[in-house]
């Protein structure tokens, strides 16, 4: 059973893990807190791939103090030799005798593995302390592994009567400069940022990280069926680039990749882009999070084909009218009975304007 105190170390070692928000990628987010006799004694957080474990740099820091502490970790002590040795060895190597866990990694390389390994030295392990938070901050990563497929969150700036842009297709800007800002902060953390060619025609966007400091930039990638994305369009600028597409055209894609783009050829039945197909491609390249800033022609694809995990809404105090363009481009209801249910998960003031985080009911 856990106390107040573990609940207390536990919140300090996910404040730790958000460190690596927009660095550990493919990586999960992991901190690591270490206490003796009531006092922290050490404590890290996984930066980036290939780097040691929240658990080596809290150990190192810690020295011989480890030995006779307890260790509050967000993510279950990995069990396997991958770029670093496995960390519930070096636990046990390090000597403490409490594991406190706030979540079992779904890798299944560990699953589970790693707090058996411990116990099975003779380590008192607790999990599940303040698991669902953990969850939370490693969605991309458990999405990843457990579904093959990045979590993917969709981001909509919008009017108050649910306008996106005018029907010649301006948009910028509905929303004010807290919301543009905070809407750089969920593509820092995403590891991927996904739009469509008719944004890209419209408003000519870069895609990039740039209202905060981060040392890695996400991958941009455009879905573009019939590569007919401008050489000179801003996104393909500083390469980073993958484009998905539905033709085998090598005179078209020889100019993007000479740009620098990576091109994938994803079809469907009916000459588009497969999107279900392209979300498992990103998987397997270790995308964690697709962070998604389209128009209402693929947000309603994207919706339509059960693709988004997670809305990401602003709200500006505006009207705009009825004959401007709409979220997302969906299929006509006749009875209200089908509707699609959201939870709202999040609801905050962003200047004049309102941020929702909402998830899908479940069915």
């Amino acid at each position: 059973m856990s106390s107040a105190a573990d609940n207390e170390l536990m919140a300090r070692a996910l404040g730790l893990a958000e460190r690596g928000l927009y660095t550990a990628t493919p990586n999960p987010r992991v901190g690591c807190v270490i206490v003796r006799d009531g006092t922290v004694v050490g404590e890290g957080w996984h930066a980036r791939a290939g780097g040691p474990h929240a658990e080596t740099v809290a150990l190192h820091a810690a020295g011989e103090r480890a030995r006779g502490a307890t260790v509050y970790v967000t993510l279950e002590p990995c069990h396997h030799h991958g770029r670093t040795p496995p960390c519930d060895e070096a636990l046990i190597a390090a000597g403490v005798v409490r594991v406190v866990v706030a979540m079992r990694d779904p890798d299944p390389r560990t699953a589970g593995q790693g707090t058996a390994r411990l116990r099975q030295a003779g380590l008192i392990v607790d999990t599940g302390i303040m698991e669902s938070a953990a969850i939370v901050l490693n969605r991309g990563f458990v999405s990843r592994v457990t579904r093959g497929k990045p979590w993917t969150r969709l981001k909509i700036a919008a009017s108050l009567d649910g306008k996106t842009a005018l029907l010649n297709g301006k948009s910028q800007w509905i929303t004010g400069d807290a919301a543009r800002n905070d809407g750089h902060h969920w593509r820092a953390r995403a590891c991927a940022v996904l739009t469509g060619i008719g944004t890209v025609r419209d408003d000519d966007p870069q895609l990039t990280v740039r209202a905060v400091t981060t040392s890695r930039q996400p991958l941009r990638v455009v879905i573009d069926s019939r590569l007919e994305l401008p050489l000179t369009a801003r996104i393909l600028e500083g390469g980073g680039v993958l484009i998905a597409c539905a033709i085998d055209d090598p005179a078209k894609a020889a100019p993007l990749e000479a740009k620098g783009a990576e091109i994938v050829r994803l079809p469907n039945a009916l000459g588009k882009v497969e999107l279900p197909v392209l979300l498992q491609e990103l998987g397997r390249r270790g995308i964690n999070e697709l962070h998604v800033e389209a128009g209402h022609k693929l947000n309603g694809s994207l919706l339509n084909e059960g693709c988004i995990d997670e809305l990401l809404l602003y709200v500006a105090p505006c009207l705009i009218g009825d004959r401007a363009r709409g979220i997302a481009d969906l299929p006509e209801l006749t009875d209200l009975a089908l509707r699609r249910k959201l939870h709202i998960d999040e609801l905050r003031m962003l200047g004049g304007d309102i941020r929702i985080l909402a998830g899908w009911e479940a069915t």
